[in-house]
């Protein structure tokens, strides 16, 4: 009986779910700044929406910004220095529902709040064995 409650048969594919999990991940938060990256207009218009909701120096700020969540997206494909990545990605999207999101109230919030906790699960767990990391580290 307590084996049909745990589960834990199904701990054999957890290296997978990160795949999974990171693979999709970081793939949205690539996309989700290749516009800025691509368009000096959509990065004018990430700096009027940061100024709006009182960021200190979003001229300086929006792109770091989108530079910094293209390098999470980039380290969580690829599993490279993953836990940096999901600290980064934490703290970037509490900030996120600090400064904006939370006036959008808890379903306005609920993307953010979901990278952060990826982020966190990342940084603790670490990338699963498919990924550069577990290269590294010689497993």
């Amino acid at each position: 009986m307590n084996r049909l409650i745990t589960l834990p048969q199904l701990t054999a594919g957890s290296d997978l779910a990160f795949l999974a999990m990171r693979i999709a991940v970081g793939s949205f938060l690539v996309w989700g700044v290749w516009d800025n990256i691509t368009s000096a207009e959509h990065m004018a218009t990430f700096v009027t929406f940061l100024r709006q909701f009182g960021f200190p120096a979003p001229e300086l700020l929006a792109p770091f910004d989108v530079w910094v969540q293209f390098g999470i997206g980039v380290s969580f494909v690829l599993g490279l220095a993953t836990r940096w990545a999901g600290l980064l990605c934490a703290v970037n999207f509490v900030i996120a529902i600090v400064m904006v999101d939370h006036l959008q109230g808890w379903r306005g919030s609920f993307g953010s709040m979901c990278l952060v906790v990826i982020g966190l699960v990342l940084a603790t767990h670490g990338p699963g064995r498919y990924a550069l990391d577990a290269r590294l580290a010689g497993r």
